[in-house]
């Protein structure tokens, strides 16, 4: 059995009764803006005139009345107090991270801080920036002595974060084929680093990159950092792979029990299919207060996010997806996804075209010269880049993606490869 199962302490299946009793239970612990007397908040309830709490459906749709309900999660609810008005959802919100933290990604039980972010970009900032803090506040860094490290592969929020926070990020090179990182040529960049006053090194190291699902292996970077006496964190981008890599292989590493790692992001609204907005940051303890903004001191509690105010609604929303599957529901769901990607590897290594694909994710990339114009319209494939000088496109295994439309795919990319090739039909 899949060792992710080991010990399982918080994910279970609910039936749909027991789901729609824990929401009602959550959302009669909030305050109530219609019935409560509640005059210091600067939040209602979603519009009544645009929103009607009154329409019958909403009594068997427990996530939509959040939704109308329109908690406010402020805060990081993993570590002191928090706005008491939204008590129930929140405590919604730490039964989901407790999910992911604990029994996904092999953390001890209330040994890390997190929460659910609007988005993984967010979540991979809030990283940074934490461990940017970290280095300044608990070990003296400068700004200038502090870079980030992470793949060529890695998502555009990083640069946006290395933008933000006014880092140096170091973009190692990956092998064209295999998407693996060059460690020669990561020595050289950290050797170039060190010379030039370089002395402390966010990593962010992914599981699934957004183009490839590529997963790095964080050991060429603890590696070579540690031979070189360097000073480090290392973050886990697993925005994408999150919800993938850990069922689909039972032999991963890249999660807490690994004392080297130290935060990871996942997205709950890419593979989990939660609403759009829904990251999910998570980190060991004695890390998050390095955030603190002690000007918000409206707030009952510790304001420790990037975003401030967020929508419990999303929390609502992931506990709901979560618990309707349990686990073994979502490895089952994970397993036909991995189905349907081994069976388009097949077809495409009938047809003798190149592709690259991680064994344990639902990405096929395929180089750009076996792919023609009409194939990219018709099946809404997605470049790498969005100029003439692109080399790949992807397809994404979603739950939506059945084989009927990969044979479609399939039979129009052989005609298209015999069209050019010159060989019609009746050959």
């Amino acid at each position: 059995m899949n060792k992710i199962y080991e010990n399982m302490l918080y994910w279970k299946k609910l039936s749909q009764k027991e789901r729609q009793a824990r929401i009602e239970k959550a959302l009669q612990e909030n305050v109530n803006f219609t019935l409560d007397t509640s005059l210091g908040y600067p939040a209602s309830k979603l519009d009544s005139k645009v929103y009607n709490e009154e329409a019958t459906f909403l009594a068997n749709a427990p996530t939509l009345q959040a939704y109308v309900a329109n908690p406010n999660h402020i805060g990081c609810h993993t570590l002191g107090v928090s706005e008491k008005a939204f008590k129930g959802t929140q405590e919604m919100e730490r039964e989901v991270l407790d999910v992911l933290a604990v029994d996904l990604f092999k953390a001890h039980p209330n040994s890390y801080d997190g929460y659910i972010a609007p988005g993984g970009t967010e979540a991979n900032i809030q990283a940074i920036w934490m461990y940017r803090n970290y280095f300044s506040y608990k070990l003296g860094a400068n700004p200038y002595e502090i870079a980030i490290l992470a793949s060529e592969d890695t998502h555009y929020s990083v640069p946006k974060a290395a933008n933000l926070l006014m880092l140096d990020l170091l973009k190692v090179p990956v092998d064209f084929r295999s998407r693996e990182i060059d460690t020669f040529q990561l020595e050289n960049i950290i050797i170039k680093a060190k010379e030039k006053g370089k002395k402390y090194f966010i990593v962010v190291s992914n599981m699934g990159t957004t183009m490839f699902g590529a997963i790095d292996n964080p050991n060429d970077y603890i590696h070579l950092l540690e031979k070189h006496q360097l000073v480090y964190r290392i973050h886990i981008d697993a925005a994408y792979g999150g919800f993938i890599y850990p069922f689909s292989n039972a032999e991963s590493e890249l999660n807490f029990e690994n004392a080297k790692i130290s935060s990871i992001t996942i997205d709950a609204h890419k593979m989990l299919q939660a609403p759009y907005g829904t990251g999910i940051f998570l980190c060991r303890k004695g890390l998050i207060e390095n955030v603190l903004t002690k000007e918000a001191e409206y707030v009952e509690g510790m304001d420790l996010t990037l975003c401030g105010s967020r929508s419990g609604s999303n929390a609502v929303a992931v506990w709901m997806i979560l618990f309707t599957y349990g686990p073994f529901g979502w490895c089952e769901k994970i397993n036909i996804l991995q189905m349907r990607a081994q069976w388009l590897c097949q077809q495409l290594d009938e047809l003798k075209v190149p592709y690259f694909r991680e064994s344990f994710m639902n990405i096929v990339t395929i180089p750009s010269e076996f792919i023609a114009d009409s194939l990219v319209k018709k099946f809404d494939l997605v470049p790498q880049k969005h100029s003439d000088d692109n080399s790949w496109y992807k397809i994404v295994i979603m739950d939506h993606v059945e084989i009927d439309h990969l044979s479609t795919f399939i039979a129009d990319l052989k005609e298209s490869l015999y069209a050019e090739e010159g060989i019609t039909n009746e050959i």
